[in-house]
């Protein structure tokens, strides 16, 4: 038997899995995780956080006993994982990144993507199995994975709605996937927020032309922090960064937030207000869980009883 101070009393059967990043603190993956062991009854796996920065990533993993099974990684890792991977998927190469480490019968690293399953799962919970054209907020690493799992369901046109200039790397993916692709930068469009008029709303550019795109499209994806949106006020009222002028009605519209602290976001409440169906970023993260505990096992996750215990975390923070 061998004790780790910094974490659980290991057996020689034991088993070591982690989620690594920066921060770290905040997150749920080790609630989720550890609820998969106790429902598969795998007593002996233990889950753990550690906080890593990406200077600090190769040295972490080389240092990792044969113990190890697999790890997760969130911002700021998922790009600088294919730095310390021996073999990675052809879904992780092709957005550009790696959500997931699973240790090699020959001692290496297997990366891999679990982000797009867990945006599929998620949209298809809500109903939404076929997608024709989207808008996503965001161009960064998690957009490339939304637009995988949007291709995935059909989706023929993405509209990209950055606070700057949109990534080259995400447009290039999108490309790749066969999607007709248009760009709209949300600092233009915090612009408005001295409009007097609402008629004037729709003469200007690049709001009209979002609304333009939030019409034809009816799902939208958040990859941005909770917070990142701007908030513009016209007629005492909040734009959200001209996403969403108030009074706007999207009934027929879903809004994937792929923020779950803190819910429901700004954004959230605004498209809810609008009468537009919302799904709160918890449910990509169960699914994507669910797929590592998957890989990392090689047994069906119970998706449920990590939903049932994330809930009850949440709800106790």
């Amino acid at each position: 038997m061998v004790l780790d101070p910094s974490g659980p009393v290991l057996t020689a059967a034991s088993r070591r899995a982690a989620v690594l990043g920066s921060p770290i603190s905040h997150s749920l993956s080790p609630v989720l995780h550890q609820a998969a062991y106790r429902a598969l009854g795998l007593r002996d796996w233990h889950y753990g956080a550690h906080d890593v920065q990406e200077p600090a990533l190769r040295g972490f993993v080389t240092g990792l006993g044969p113990q190890w099974a697999g790890l997760s990684l969130t911002m700021p890792l998922k790009e600088a994982a294919f730095e310390v991977a021996d073999e990675v998927s052809e879904l992780a190469r092709e957005v550009g990144a790696i959500n997931t480490l699973v240790r090699r019968p020959d001692g290496g690293w297997s990366g891999d993507n679990t982000d797009v399953y867990g945006v599929s799962q998620a949209l298809r919970e809500a109903g939404c199995e076929q997608v024709a054209s989207s808008v996503v907020l965001g161009s960064g690493a998690t957009a490339r994975s939304v637009v995988a799992a949007l291709a995935a369901l059909g989706c023929a046109k993405v509209t990209f709605a950055v606070r700057s200039a949109a990534r080259q790397e995400t447009l290039d993916q999108a490309h790749r996937a066969g999607l007709e692709v248009d760009v709209i930068e949300l600092g233009q469009v915090s612009q408005v927020s001295q409009v007097s008029q609402v008629s004037q709303l729709s003469q200007l550019s690049p709001l009209s032309q979002l609304m333009d795109r939030l019409g034809d499209a009816r799902v939208v994806v958040s990859t941005l922090p909770a917070n990142a949106l701007p908030a513009t006020a016209t007629l005492g009222n909040n734009l959200m960064g001209g996403v969403l002028p108030h009074g706007s009605r999207l009934p027929d519209h879903l809004l994937l937030d792929v923020v779950y602290a803190g819910w429901p976001t700004p954004l959230a409440r605004t498209f809810q207000e609008a009468g537009a169906s919302v799904v709160s970023g918890f449910e990509m993260l169960v699914h994507q869980a669910a797929e590592q505990v998957h890989l990392m096992t090689g047994l069906r996750a119970p998706v449920e009883a990590m939903r049932a215990a994330g809930l009850a975390a949440m709800e106790s923070r």
